[in-house]
């Protein structure tokens, strides 16, 4: 038997009214939550249209394989912990819907993939490696669910169940985190021709202390199978049970002062500074959830935002060519802070990064963009993040050329400039008693 898809019954009327465009193909993504019997989807979004003055919807053939899978990746960075996208859907003319189902397969794998590799965390054995492909028949109104096996590309689909239900993130339980750190990287001149792969090596042996931390919730240890909810009141429809986060970093081990007897001194070309407060937070579902479920929802957020904010940072770097690249280059500037904005129909919010020069009608139309809904300006909440830190760049003449000699990797242009934006980061804070805190507080 396949998996089973609850569906939230505003998705089903987005369906319907795309449905009505004439165009002989729309494709889109489709955005939810996994667990282990069942999955959630609560929003999905049509795919932007390259040319703004085109006609919504296009023909099969046209399908640009590359911009949808963007478009999935960019969606991928608005999430908050514990929501992701699922899959993707396409609405045909009924002679498209063999070819329908092979293309729901490649764009499946393509942005699995492309979204996967931002990651500072794997999948675990337990996480879900099904993701979903929809097909609707524009004429007959018929919808085919199917999934696939992201961890096997040579898996068939298998059939799925696709019901619809209202209300099906209400009173989802939420967590909520501020981390405020501080992250420091020196620039090999040996990494003048990937800047960023050289960042993300640092940032990958910061995640493994993340995913092995300790983490409070409401104070309490979580990582248990003890189910969270047990023996809170049942909260009324539409409101969220509350949780504050605490993280536990382990000690740097012994080991770590073998590596630095054995360490290599190596000539530094430059570094990159990286200061601010992260506010971090993730919604589960409520069935039968475990405490340790929530810890790595959270921990999952705070890396992805982490992840999210420092390919950002390289993006706006490479868009904008820094500042004439010759000798020492030296570039500070306020970041962007994260924002959020509750998701229509909901009681869940996601997330966007404003610039300091940005309000609440550029945040507005990103979100009419990318995920095709509309956000009243007064609704997004600029208060979470505030603007006090600063980046700092600092390039010898070596690193400084080989940076503008990069290209900017594909993007959806008409939003890239402002949508990747400058990072916000964390780092880690050693201390020197038996393990290391950082209070991440409501």
């Amino acid at each position: 038997m396949g998996r089973g898809y609850i569906v939230e019954a505003l998705v089903e009327q987005y369906l319907v009214n795309l449905q009505t465009v004439h165009a002989s193909c729309i494709s889109g993504i489709l955005i939810g939550q996994c667990s282990s019997q069942r999955d959630y989807v609560v929003l999905a979004a049509q795919t932007p249209q390259k040319d703004c003055g085109a006609v919504r919807g296009c023909s099969l053939g046209d399908l640009d394989a590359d911009w949808v899978t963007e478009h999935g990746r960019q969606v991928s960075r608005m999430l908050p912990g514990g929501l992701s996208v699922l899959g993707v859907f396409l609405i045909t003319s009924p002679d498209l819907s063999k070819e329908a189902q092979n293309t729901l397969r490649k764009l499946v794998y393509a942005m699995e993939k492309l979204i996967s590799m931002g990651r500072l965390w794997n999948l675990t054995e337990e996480d879900v490696s099904e993701r979903v492909g929809l097909h609707i028949c524009s004429k007959t109104k018929k919808a085919v669910c199917r999934t696939f096996d992201v961890r096997d590309p040579k898996s068939s689909a298998r059939p799925a169940d696709w019901k619809y239900q209202s209300g099906v993130s209400d009173s989802w339980p939420v967590l909520k985190c501020s981390v405020d750190l501080d992250l420091y990287f020196p620039l090999s001149e040996t990494s003048s021709e990937n800047l960023e792969n050289s960042v993300k090596i640092g940032l990958q042996k910061w995640a493994k202390q993340m995913e092995s931390s300790v983490c409070l919730i409401n104070g309490k240890h979580s990582d248990s199978d003890a189910e969270l909810l047990t023996g809170l009141r049942k909260n009324a429809k539409g409101h969220h049970p509350n949780f504050r986060v605490q993280i536990m970093l382990p000690m740097m081990s012994s080991a770590l002062g073998e590596q630095r007897s054995s360490a290599a001194a190596e000539a530094c070309g430059g570094s990159l500074t990286l200061a601010g407060v992260l506010q971090c937070r993730a919604y589960l579902h409520s069935h039968k959830l475990k405490a340790r479920q929530a810890a790595e929802a959270i921990k999952r957020d705070i890396m992805n935002t982490l992840s999210s904010r420092t390919e950002m940072f390289f993006e706006d770097l490479l868009i904008n060519e820094g500042d004439g690249g010759k000798g020492k280059m030296a570039s500070q500037q306020p970041l962007p802070q994260r924002v959020f904005a509750p998701l229509p129909g909901t009681s869940l919010s996601l997330c966007d990064y404003m610039f300091p020069d940005e309000g609440a009608a550029e945040v507005g139309e990103r979100f009419k963009e990318m995920l095709d809904f509309d956000i009243p300006e007064e609704q997004i909440d600029m208060t979470q993040e505030v603007i006090t830190v600063n980046s700092e760049v600092v390039l010898e003449e070596k690193l400084a050329d080989a940076l503008q000699a990069q290209a900017v990797s594909p993007a959806i242009q008409k939003v890239a400039h402002r949508y990747v934006g400058v990072a916000l980061a964390a780092g880690i804070a050693v201390l020197a008693s038996a393990a290391s805190l950082l209070y991440l507080n409501d």
